[in-house]
């Protein structure tokens, strides 16, 4: 793994420095250490966005789901625009927007509910013969690890009988798990991991995520020591686009969070 960015804030202290503005409007300076090339790292854009939306409606029900849409490069410095959409008697939808030198660099509409009694249950999936990070190998640093991998430890986490084509499986822990509240933790790490279709790419090249939907299984997920395990998996890759599953689990193999991932395949 590369070396940590000195200048690089944790999750907790990122969401700490949203600066608020009025009117929903925040304003952050400075989330160096969190780049991939010349756009942020989706999961920290994506999380930024979430704090923002907490902040701005601090008495939101847990959140159920969202929508992700990565419109542009997202830098350093940025602006968030937060807009309730609808509240209801137990659901509200809100949209916010992150905003880049003058323009929409993602926009996402998430999804907050508030629990209820249920009609029925389904059980979230459990992973059989889990592996668990302490018995999996480290990830050996190439010159191609995006430098905010720094932020988190990986593990290899392939099935004994190996993974399937297009697909990648790691244990991810953030270093700095300061502040943050547990879901908020799931949208920043979420994105982690490299589109599965990475495995299947011929030639080295650029992969840029486009859209990401994600569902929260459950209100409070819970691990141990800070351990997810995340994977990605291509369900169709041609013309330049994969479609992805992404999944994550906790250290007891019950599944937390589920998505779909659209992503640009490059080169």
């Amino acid at each position: 793994m590369p070396a940590p960015d000195e200048a690089a804030l944790g999750f907790g202290a990122l969401a700490a420095r949203l600066e608020p503005l009025g009117g929903g409007r925040f304003r952050l300076d400075g989330a160096a250490g969190w780049m991939q090339g010349r756009t942020m790292y989706g999961g920290t854009a994506a999380f930024i966005a979430y704090s923002a939306a907490r902040l701005a409606f601090p008495d939101l029900p847990p959140l159920r789901a969202a929508q992700v849409g990565f419109v542009a490069p997202v830098g350093e410095h940025l602006e968030v625009e937060v807009v309730m959409l609808r509240q209801g008697k137990s659901v509200a939808q809100v949209e916010t927007s992150l905003i880049c030198d003058g323009a929409i660099a993602q926009r996402t509409l998430w999804l907050f509910g508030a629990g209820r009694e249920s009609n029925g249950t389904v059980a979230a999936a459990v992973l059989p013969d889990l592996i668990q990070p302490e018995d999996s190998p480290r990830l050996t640093a190439n010159d191609y690890t995006p430098a905010f991998t720094a932020r988190m430890d990986m593990r290899r986490a392939d099935p004994t009988a190996g993974s399937p084509p297009g697909t990648i499986r790691r244990w991810v822990r953030l270093k700095d798990r300061t502040g943050l509240d547990p879901v908020g933790e799931l949208v920043g790490i979420g994105d982690a991991l490299p589109p599965g279709s990475a495995r299947a790419m011929v030639r080295m090249g650029p992969i840029s995520s486009i859209t990401w939907a994600l569902t929260i299984l459950g209100e409070v997920p819970e691990t141990r020591e800070g351990w997810w395990l995340l994977e990605t998996s291509s369900n169709h890759m041609a013309d330049g686009f994969s479609s992805e599953t992404l999944r994550l689990w906790n250290s007891e193999g019950v599944e937390v969070m589920h998505g779909l991932q659209s992503v640009a395949v490059f080169g």
